[in-house]
């Protein structure tokens, strides 16, 4: 009896490993905040979705994980000509896809196509305004791309004309929305390649697999051209909001890297701070809301003034965000390179109270209700900090004003899509520098950019950007640039500055390397590695 037993549990076992698969631990996992959106470069904004991105798709230049600087990428060096307008780029002789098949200058030029053509709907896709004939593109006025200005000249060379020198083109180039996508399967699957198996990438890492709530996989490009330098076999990213769950994970050694400084519990702050593997830095990027200017009466920058002047913004800095972030009145962060802020608005709540007024609601009479949309995740994390800044705000907006607002809390794709859509009324955001210039946030606001999200359109604010953009006189540059923002933040309003972030991340120095803070807080995943084994 005690032999048949033996000899069924010995089966048992050898029928139990055969159908459980152990997948290898990996080298680094990320805590990064949400759920990806999509993984598509072409038309992702967020913050989450661009740090697993530029691991899988990578562009002319790519950003050198010290400086944030543009570096070469694809590209293996340029040629600029005299006027500063034509840019000659020469690929990589030894590029190829993650599946083999070589990468070429029709696949660039494809993909930058892709992106600008205004059946994609790119939020980005104003970056390609900078092209001859970009603009025009993009836009659907012009319906030849073989118009616009890039081409392939040969195989391994492109030419990218633009409308006239522009300081950062070589920083664009190293956006998500500029990478190299595999045209090949996109004709064939469509909407739906990023489900092909296996699916091409031009970057450090393949995609190994994508379980939604679970976790993003990647790993190692053996045959991206600079292998050798990729120091991580696997690296995951947990979407996760929860600021306990977070700390746990990282204090067990179960996670390596906490991305947000939201995601560090607030009643800990003072404490974790002072330690050696919580990290603060300078970093370009504003907490701020938008107004759906569409929408009644948030279509009076009376109104939109009004509001605007009765947050005390210091308010929410000291008692609710607590890491050393500073009230905004601007949209450009300071430290932004050649480039000073104008004066934007105070908190005044006699002047608030009396705009409410000349915009025929006194004392808050016949305001309408009307909805703050955030994004909240379970357990607390980022979403408990917008959830708290929105209880904040609608003390403040009902204590001096004497108008009502409703809070709504949604996923964070939800929250992209409504802002794209103008599915809102009031909602929180935020804008991280995509390179060091005024130009990255202030051109979000142009009447046909995909980031401005707020349906507001103003003539001279475009025409202030466009201008400003043309000039190689930096000072010229700055005056221009300042009178939109002042148009932005002071005059117009169709978003509220609340404050300038505070970078802030987690991570054990001893244990990993290769993750170093920048301006832009851009990690390019290939330096990244672990000294030593895991441990747990």
């Amino acid at each position: 009896m005690m032999t048949v037993c033996c000899f069924l549990a010995a089966c048992c076992c050898l029928l139990t490993s055969g159908c459980i698969r152990r997948e290898p631990p990996a080298d680094i996992t990320i805590i990064n905040n949400a759920e990806p959106e999509s993984l598509d470069p072409a038309i992702i904004s967020g913050i989450p979705e661009f740090r697993v991105v530029i691991g899988l798709f990578e562009g002319l230049t790519r950003l050198d994980p010290k400086t944030a600087q543009p570096i070469p990428g694809l590209a293996q060096g340029w040629d600029i000509s005299p006027d500063g307008s034509t840019y000659t780029f020469h690929l990589r002789t030894n590029l190829v896809w993650s599946t083999g098949e070589p990468i070429t200058a029709d696949d660039v030029a494809y993909s930058w196509l892709r992106a600008a053509n205004p059946a994609t709907a790119s939020d980005y896709a104003e970056e390609f305004f900078y092209l001859k004939n970009g603009e025009a593109f993009v836009t659907g006025r012009l319906k030849d791309p073989a118009l616009v200005g890039v081409h392939a000249l040969d195989k391994y060379t492109v030419r990218v004309e633009l409308n006239h020198p522009t300081a950062f083109f070589l920083d664009l180039c190293a956006l998500p929305v500029m990478s190299v996508v595999p045209r090949l399967t996109i004709g064939k699957y469509g909407d739906r390649w990023l489900m092909a198996r296996p699916l091409p990438t031009s970057g450090p890492f393949e995609l190994a697999y994508w379980r939604p709530n679970d976790k993003v996989r990647l790993q190692k490009n053996p045959r991206y051209w600079d292998a050798a330098n990729t120091r991580s076999q696997i690296i995951d990213f947990l979407p996760l909001g929860s600021q306990d769950t977070a700390l746990n994970l990282y204090e067990n050694g179960q996670a390596d890297i906490v991305l947000d400084s939201t995601l560090v519990p607030n009643e800990l702050l003072d404490v974790l701070l002072k330690r050696p593997d919580f990290h603060s830095f300078d970093y370009l990027a504003t907490y701020f809301i938008r107004f759906n200017v569409t929408k009644k009466p948030f279509d009076d920058p009376r109104v939109r003034r009004a509001l605007a002047l009765a947050i005390d913004k210091e308010r929410i800095v000291t008692k609710i965000t607590r890491a050393g972030e500073s009230p905004a009145a601007t949209l450009v962060p300071p430290g932004t390179a050649n480039y000073t802020s104008p004066p934007g608005l105070g908190y005044d709540p006699a002047l608030a109270r009396k705009l409410l007024a000349e915009a025929g609601y006194p004392g808050g009479k016949g305001f309408p209700r009307f909805e703050y949309m955030f994004n909240a995740a379970a357990g607390g994390g980022a979403g408990k900090i917008h959830e708290n800044i929105a209880i904040e705000l609608q003390q403040m907006w009902r204590d001096n004003l004497g108008i009502q607002m409703d809070l709504r809390q949604v996923e964070w794709k939800v929250l992209l899509s409504s802002y794209s859509h103008l599915d809102f009324e009031t909602a929180r955001s935020s804008w991280t520098g995509d390179y060091d210039d005024a130009n990255t946030f202030l051109d979000c606001f142009i009447s046909n950019s995909g980031n401005n999200r707020t349906g507001w359109k103003n003539a001279q604010y475009d025409a202030l950007i466009n201008e400003a953009n043309k000039q190689t006189d930096l000072k010229k540059r700055e005056q221009l640039f300042q009178q939109a923002e002042t148009l932005l933040v002071h005059d117009e309003l169709p978003i509220i500055p609340i404050y300038y972030y505070v970078g802030l991340n987690y991570f054990d120095t001893n244990k990993i390397q290769g993750f170093y803070q920048n301006i832009l807080d851009d990690h390019p995943l290939q330096t990244l590695h672990r000294v030593g084994r895991r441990t747990k």
